[in-house]
This record gives C-alpha cells, structure tokens and sequence, in this order.
C-alpha cells in the first residue's frame, strides 16, 4: 500500500528504542523526515548517521517544559504533517507501594508534558489546516493493568482531552488517535515482568509465560508491528479516523469494543 509519506516532515519522541524507535524508522523508510527526540545522543547520532538527509535530531527530555520551545525553535516556519506524542511510562507500582510524590510525578511524566506539547501544535496545524497526532499510552486506559496503578489512573486522562480535542480540531483537516499497545518485546514490559517476579518470587522466564499464557495470538508483539498501524495512522490515508483508541494487543483486551 502507498502511504504517501514521501518528503514529510514529522516530530517522533523517544526515537531511539521501543515504539519510538520502530516508528521512526518506519517514516524513514517510506521516505519521510523527522525530528528525532530522545535523551540519548549517542543513539539519536547513530540513528542520524543511518539517514543523514532525512533526520535532525534533539537530545532532550520531551516531558519537560523548556523542550517544547526547542521542538518549535527547530520546526520553525516549516510545514509540519504530524508528531508522535511518546515517551516512556511511569514505573511498575502497586497502589500501596506508591506515595504522593510518586502521584505528582505520574501527573507531569503522562498527562501535563502532552497537553503543554500539544497546545503549542494545534495553532501551527490548524494554521496549515493539516495535521496527524498519534499518541502512544498503554492497554491501560482500557483495563488496568496489574501493578501499574499510575498508569491505570492517569492515561485515561489523556483519552479524555485526546477525545475532545479531536473534535474541536477535526473541521481543520487534525486528527488526533490513541494507540494502545499491549505487551510487546520493550524494556516497558519488561519492567512489568520484572515486577510480577519480584512480587510474587517467581523466576522471571516463569513470570513471562505466564503473561504470554494470557495472549490469545500466544505470544509477545514486536515494535515493528505496532509501528505499521502508527505510521498509517500519521499517514493522509487515515483522515477519516480522529478520536479513536486503538487496541494494539494481540488479542488481550476481552471487551467487545477493545
């Protein structure tokens, strides 16, 4: 299928690993540029090197507020056709495990970086009367996932301004989806693994099938796979779907809207 994502230009946070990384080299595959954004400069300058003509780089933490001017300082007048709105989540807690500090840390690192990010896109997209937005949160703000407390609570609070604002930005050519991905091969669900281990003093190959015992397709994704539905979506091709969230997940979601 032709995506028409020759010479377009795209913001991609966490560019150098998991959904991030796979994303980004998918654009760059079909012939789009990007904006790299990750906290690593020595992955953000190999991934250049692989595609020099095609990639401008930003070492920064896009969830904090001062990286947001740099993003538009760097995109300036250009036309800008889309953004991945990704970064990595919260760590594994249980509720009881968690404490306030963990609470208002959860607020900045899933839910407030997006909106700051977000309100500083719309009047450049709305301007060009054009723009793509996917956002990469979690089979959490569909059912929670077990010791994933922050998670659970506050993505969905992404869905809910995602969702609005879909429909106020529509009439300007935006859309604005949601990708939630289940388990896939990434130091997240790693990190979940780890936890359900220690938590339950399994070893943590016995922990990880029994995760993959719940996959009805019997098996852990790839980022690659995630990456095919992403990139359709910060396509033109997909301009009839806005405010959507987007099951990723292999089977795992039991709902019959999942």
């Amino acid at each position: 299928m032709e995506l028409h994502l020759q010479n377009r230009f795209f913001i991609v946070g966490g560019a150098t690993a998991g959904f991030g990384g796979a994303v980004a080299n998918a654009l760059l595959q079909e012939g789009s540029s990007i904006l790299a954004i990750a906290r690593n400069s020595d992955k953000l300058t190999e991934l250049k090197s692989h595609y020099p003509a095609q990639v401008e780089i930003l070492a920064a933490d896009i969830t904090l507020p001062d990286t947001k001017f740099k993003i538009l300082e760097i995109v300036g007048d250009r036309y800008l056709d889309g953004a991945l709105v990704n970064a990595g989540g919260p760590p594994a807690k249980s509720f009881l495990d968690t404490n306030l500090d963990d609470w208002d840390a959860a607020y900045k690192n899933i839910l407030r970086w997006k909106v700051d990010l977000t309100q500083a896109l719309i009047p450049k997209f709305r301007k060009q009367k054009y723009g793509r937005i996917a956002f990469v949160e979690s089979i959490s703000v569909k059912q929670p996932v077990e010791n994933l407390v922050l998670s659970n609570s506050l993505r969905p609070a992404v869905v809910g301004f995602v969702k609005t604002l879909s429909q106020e930005a529509a009439r300007d050519g935006i859309t604005l989806n949601i990708l939630a991905p289940g388990y896939h091969n990434t130091d997240a669900v790693k990190r979940v693994i780890k936890k359900k281990s220690e938590v339950t003093g399994m070893d943590y190959q016995v922990a990880e099938q029994q995760l993959i015992k719940n996959i009805p397709v019997g098996r852990i994704g790839e980022p690659e796979e995630f990456a095919s539905i992403a990139v359709w979506l910060l396509s033109p091709l997909s301009g009839y779907i806005t405010g959507q969230t987007i099951s990723v997940d292999g089977g795992v979601m039991m709902g019959i809207f999942g």
